[in-house]
């Protein structure tokens, strides 16, 4: 067993360590300043620590779909779904890939080439690509879907191919980075960018999408720990239990390194730098304009296999909830197209626009993955339905707040200044729902449901 939990942890790691969240903890770090250690502590509780448990309790409950829907109810659980599979297929991730591949590949391969090539004859060369302008991108985006179409109508198995070799190397390449920086720090540590070091240790952690994506991951690994022989749930939970330590090892070891580099940068480099744009100094500074090149190409392939594997789910998963009615073909061509135009507003205002987006969705996603871990003591669907609720009415305010200003009375909420304050919000509505469950004898109505019997199977180590 303590093999295949190697094995699945390392798989586990993989999916999670995608190249698109390389952008956000150099830069957490490079606004943090030397309280970079309580940022990093905010962000990694949110993308690691309740990611992995996601995907423990998700499968404790009889696997991920029936749990969400079986503690919520099936229209609720269906749209909590539903907005998971729209961020990370449609509205966020799949077009940050191709964008974070233009600014961390494309821009900076294209000025290295015009450098060179100006240093070569003394005549600079305008490849109309370096500077990033919009022209630019949006031909690239052209390509890039066009080459994320031919790889997804037809299932390849080059993408799993390329993939088991890129992550490795990608791997490689930020440890080498990150002992680099620790060995030759870039500069002195300041003092803090930011304010609000903990809040945006909690938002970068949303825009991960990591908490999110963990119910498509649950049924990957799910499959996979079935698929080696283990035919017991205890089993089961265990070598997942296991395997779930072992992907936050390693995650909040990469992580944490990353952020330490932003802290490093913040003297050399100062505010105003993009989030793509720092990780790209900060490899130049450290490994020279050949580390550049290679983390870029990487960078660049690793985006691509991410794109391909979430337009190939996210149209799989449509073509399901519709019964057939919208076919696999054609979700591929919606998710391309949708993707490609938000493709070309570029990476930063991707990441604004994700901002209040993923503040409304994570919380109640968050709150009902931490309360099936107790499914063996809470028994009615009212309470999960109530703390969601009460998670998504705060979140709302929340992202109306930071977005436009209004409501004022948001900013003296309780544990606002930490990034929680839809916690006391949830935990009211869950309080509500089981008082509400009393006299409507709902209280118990979740022990005849399919994810009640899956944890009182006996085998079960949820609870």
């Amino acid at each position: 067993m303590g093999k295949e939990s190697i094995v699945t942890g390392l798989a586990l790691f993989a999916m999670f360590f995608g190249a698109g969240n390389l952008i956000f903890p150099p830069y957490l770090g490079l606004e943090s300043g030397w309280e970079w250690p309580l940022g990093f502590a905010c962000f990694i509780l949110i993308d690691v620590v309740l990611s992995c448990l996601g995907i423990y309790a998700l499968n404790a409950a009889g696997g991920a779909n029936a749990a969400i829907e079986g503690t919520l109810g099936h229209r609720p659980g269906l749209v909590m779904n539903t907005a998971a599979i729209l961020c990370t297929g449609v509205l966020i991730a799949t077009p940050r890939t191709a964008a974070t591949t233009f600014e961390m590949a494309v821009v900076p391969i294209a000025e290295s080439f015009s450098a060179n090539a100006a240093g070569a004859d003394g005549v600079t060369i305008d490849l109309g690509v370096a500077g990033g302008g919009s022209a630019s991108l949006a031909l690239f985006s052209v390509i890039f879907f066009a080459v994320v179409l031919l790889l997804t109508i037809k299932e390849s198995r080059v993408v799993d191919i390329v993939g088991k070799i890129l992550t490795p190397l990608l791997v490689l390449g930020i440890v080498i980075l990150v002992v680099a920086g620790i060995v030759h720090p870039l500069a002195p540590i300041q003092a803090p960018l930011s304010t609000t070091v903990a809040q945006d240790g909690i938002l970068a952690g949303y825009q991960t999408m990591d908490i999110i994506a963990c119910v498509g991951f649950a049924i990957v690994v799910q499959d996979a720990i079935r698929g080696d022989g283990f035919k017991s749930r205890k089993t089961q939970l265990q070598v997942m239990a296991f395997a779930s330590v072992i992907a936050a090892v390693l995650l909040g070891g990469i992580y944490g390194g990353l952020t330490y580099l932003g802290a490093t940068a913040g003297g050399m480099f100062g505010a105003g730098v993009g989030q793509a744009e720092l990780i790209v100094k900060i490899t130049n500074a450290l490994l020279g304009e050949f580390g550049v090149v290679t983390l870029g190409i990487v960078v660049g392939l690793a985006c691509l296999t991410t794109a391909i594997g979430l337009t190939g789910a996210t149209a799989a998963y449509f073509e399901r909830i519709t019964h057939g009615r919208l076919s696999y073909r054609w979700g591929v061509l919606l998710v391309i197209g949708c993707s490609l135009l938000i493709c070309n507003l570029g990476l930063e205002a991707i990441i604004a626009l994700a901002s209040p987006i993923l503040q409304v969705v994570c919380p109640p996603f968050m709150t009902t993955v931490v309360l099936i871990l107790f499914l063996r003591f809470i028994h009615s669907t009212w309470v999960y339905k109530g703390a969601a609720l009460g998670a998504l009415v705060a979140s709302l305010l929340i992202a109306c707040f930071d977005t436009f200003g209004v409501p004022g009375f948001v900013a003296a909420m309780p544990l606002q200044e930490f990034g929680f304050a839809w916690l006391p919000f949830a935990v009211l509505g869950g309080i509500g729902g089981w008082l509400a469950a009393r006299p409507a004898h709902k209280t118990k109505d979740l022990l005849a449901s399919p994810v009640e019997e899956a944890v009182e199977s006996g085998d079960s180590l949820l609870g």
